[in-house]
């Protein structure tokens, strides 16, 4: 009977010690057999050698999992994932899994970031406004000083949301810490509920907006110094970000134009750019400091404008550093205006802002 060698090779980010397995329709999917377990080449690199015969089926499924049931690989959202398949002839393959389930959960519970929240006044609120704060889940043991992302929206922001879903930044934190990169405390703000388009724009365009100065300014006089006196944070503009989608990446990159030495790094997803012409021209007037990183992002199914529009802002911004060490953009060609995609994008625009030294060498979206 003929047989062959199957060279398997798994790259996983993950930081986890326990043992990876194969399991598939060629051992009947069980999760008990030592003989399936990949062995170790260096850290996060596990190899197995297979062989083969005429028995096997034709073609293969198969999956990974760690330790036993409960364990299976994950996406990059920390969804389970279809079965892999490949033909019974195939002589080597590359994997990679980004994620694996914790006893059935897609995350680690012991990684998810310790909450509090406070509420703090707001001129002209009648309400003082929420703001929830996540730390690092080693904040307390660390003794680390970390930087800081304030993240606009901050009701759609944890747990399931309110009104139109939820970024799930709490457990996007806790996949970051899964590969230990995590050290990063988020403050989240809640917006000004029917006053929320008028604290978002800079510009009053029409009757009711243009509130925005007032919004940045409280958070930079008022939140950022009580954030820096209560936590252990490094204050400085290299280390400091503001994010937000839609209205809330618009006045992100205002944020950024207006406190350069503020906020030195931006998160602007799906920025709400149609509403504040003036922003193109206030990117071109001000040369930005060499420490700024700028992540856009947008969908090709927002809105036929989108995509052009971070485009145009893309070209306008200016900066004596090479375009592709402090920028990056992202243009997903099936995304939508909903917060499913920003979370998808979240962890991966945390790591490219506050973890990656390298350039990216594209300005499309790779999958």
């Amino acid at each position: 009977m003929e047989t062959h060698t199957l060279q398997i090779e798994l790259i996983t980010p993950a930081y986890d010690d326990r043992p990876v397995y194969i399991t598939g329709n060629f051992c009947g999917w069980t999760t008990s057999r030592d003989t399936f377990q990949l062995q170790p080449a260096e850290p996060g690199h596990y190899t197995i050698d297979l062989f083969v015969d005429g028995t096997w089926p034709d073609p293969i499924e198969y999956k990974y999992y760690r330790s036993d049931q409960g364990s299976y690989e994950l996406d990059e959202l920390g969804e389970p994932t279809s079965n892999r398949i490949i033909a019974r002839s195939t002589a080597q393959i590359w994997d990679e899994v980004p994620h694996w389930q914790w006893e059935g959960q897609s995350i680690n519970a012991v990684f998810l970031p310790v909450e509090y929240t406070f509420h703090l006044d707001y001129p002209g609120g009648e309400v003082p406004r929420r703001v929830r704060v996540l730390l690092p889940y080693d904040y307390e043991t660390s003794g680390t000083a970390y930087p800081v992302l304030y993240l606009n929206d901050g009701q759609n922001l944890l747990g399931e949301g309110e009104g139109y879903g939820s970024w799930h930044a709490g457990e996007r934190m806790a996949q970051l810490a899964s590969r230990g990169q995590h050290g990063v405390i988020v403050v989240a703000i809640d917006h000004g509920g029917t006053a929320r388009m008028a604290e978002y724009t800079v510009e009053a365009v029409r009757a009711g907006l243009g509130e925005g100065r007032t919004y940045l300014n409280r958070v930079v006089t008022t939140l950022k110094p009580m954030i820096d006196a209560q936590f252990r944070t490094l204050p400085d503009a290299v280390h400091t970000g503001m994010g937000g989608s839609s209205l809330g990446g618009l006045i992100s990159v205002w944020a950024g134009l207006l406190y350069p030495d503020v906020f030195g790094k931006w998160l602007a997803f799906s920025p709400a750019l149609w509403i504040s012409p003036g922003v193109y021209r206030a990117a071109a007037e001000r040369k930005l400091p060499e420490q700024t990183k700028v992540y856009l992002y947008g969908g090709e199914l927002e809105s036929k404008y989108m995509a052009p529009n971070l485009e145009r802002l893309r070209v306008n911004l200016r900066c004596d550093t090479d375009a592709y060490a402090y920028l990056h953009k992202a243009v997903h060609p099936a995304g939508l205006h909903q917060e499913s995609w920003w979370s998808a994008e979240l962890p991966k625009a945390i790591q490219w802002l506050f973890f990656s030294e390298t350039k990216p060498n594209s300005v499309a979206y790779l999958k």
